[in-house]
């Protein structure tokens, strides 16, 4: 079970990891991300949030699995 528990918290590490920067790709050039000063918008900045947060968990996801694949 632990290595199944491993493959899968890697597998969805590599899938936040692709997924999400091209996402972010998508967001920067969105017109509602910068108002008529170009300054980011709320759109931007929530997105923005969003898009950290998981990235953080897929590292976090990324060391569970190596850890659990590991021991």
């Amino acid at each position: 079970m632990s290595v199944f528990a491993g493959v899968m918290l890697l597998l969805n590490a590599v899938y936040n990891a692709v997924v999400w920067p091209r996402f972010w790709t998508r967001i920067k050039t969105d017109p509602r991300a910068r108002d008529e000063q170009g300054r980011p918008t709320r759109f931007m900045t929530v997105h923005a949030v969003l898009i950290g947060i998981a990235l953080l968990i897929a590292a976090v996801s990324a060391v569970a699995g190596i850890l659990l694949l590991v021991s």
